[in-house]
């Protein structure tokens, strides 16, 4: 019923906000709960959506069970879909715009301590090509903090080794450049020698890390599955996944003083807010080390 207007927003923001594919389905996938939603009240058109009608889909999705991470993220998709709608002058308010969004109170990410990230790349067997392959990933993720799908969309030529720099794209194909450490480098070095000729097929292209049978790329899920690998055998006792590489990167930085505006940037933050949940860590650190050393902590 409402196709047109969900298909002319999503359009809207791929181009004018160049998002990615990941977070257009997000924002799709909400808006569409709702629109079924309002169908199944009897809304026969988006004029008549009331601030009631909303409060109360976000009431039901709240009873439902759903996190307040994601009733943030549900009312930001509607919030934006119906700003659309006044811009395009088809309703003459937004139904949304009044109603404030669940409070989050931000979780503090769990991270690796270097020791254990030591353990997990301990336990790969470089005498293969897949450990020779896994063993670079591992690194670059930690080396370099980036996300699991910046991993996986790396070319060969995004890796500068004299300049020991590392081209990334982001979120919204956004450009820029991390440095990477000698240890990361020097693995993605023998990878590249001794392992990735042996995968290599035509489907692979230019891209970095490849899938070992087919010798195309490897999915986001494949790096989660061998990380999860490598993980069980360290038997860290912790849920240890792509991502916590990134949080890892940022906390040790934070904690040994780095600037949290070159962290920002190296993270590929546009907020630095978003950045500063790793300050909240290091104070939790800081913490930690008072009530364990002081005499009267």
């Amino acid at each position: 019923m409402y196709d047109q207007f969900l298909s002319d927003y999503l359009t809207e923001l791929k181009i004018g906000r160049n998002l990615a594919d990941n977070s257009l389905e997000s924002y799709g996938r909400d808006i569409r709960s709702f629109l079924q939603f309002i169908s199944d009240a009897g809304v026969k058109d988006l004029c008549e959506v009331e601030s009631e009608t909303a409060r109360d889909f976000f009431n039901l999705l709240s009873e439902a069970g759903i996190s307040a991470a994601s009733l943030a993220r549900y009312h930001s998709s509607i919030k934006g879909f119906f700003s659309f709608l006044v811009i395009s002058e088809y309703i003459r308010k937004n139904p949304v715009a009044k109603l404030k969004p669940p409070k989050m109170r931000r979780k503090l990410p769990e991270v690796l301590t270097p020791d254990e990230i030591d353990f997990i790349i301990s336990k790969i067997d470089t005498q293969t090509s897949a450990g020779l392959r896994d063993r670079a990933m591992i690194e670059t993720l930690y080396a370099c903090g980036i996300r699991v799908s910046e991993l996986t969309g790396l070319k060969k030529s995004d890796i500068f080794f004299e300049e020991e720099m590392v081209r990334v794209f982001g979120k919204g194909s956004k450009e820029r450049f991390v440095p990477i450490g000698s240890s990361a480098l020097k693995a993605i070095g023998e990878y590249l020698l001794h392992a990735r000729p042996v995968m290599a097929k035509p489907a692979g292209g230019n891209i970095l890390f490849l899938n070992r049978k087919r010798g195309s790329g490897l999915s986001r899920v494949a790096v989660w599955s061998i990380i999860k690998e490598y993980a069980d055998l360290a038997g860290l006792g912790k849920r240890v996944y792509p991502h916590i590489f990134r949080h890892s990167f940022a906390t040790h930085l934070i904690e040994g003083g780095a600037n949290i505006r070159a962290v920002q940037e190296m993270l590929g933050h546009t907020d630095i807010s978003v950045t500063q949940i790793y300050t909240h860590i290091d104070i939790s650190y800081i913490k930690q080390v008072v009530q364990m050393y002081h005499p009267r902590g």
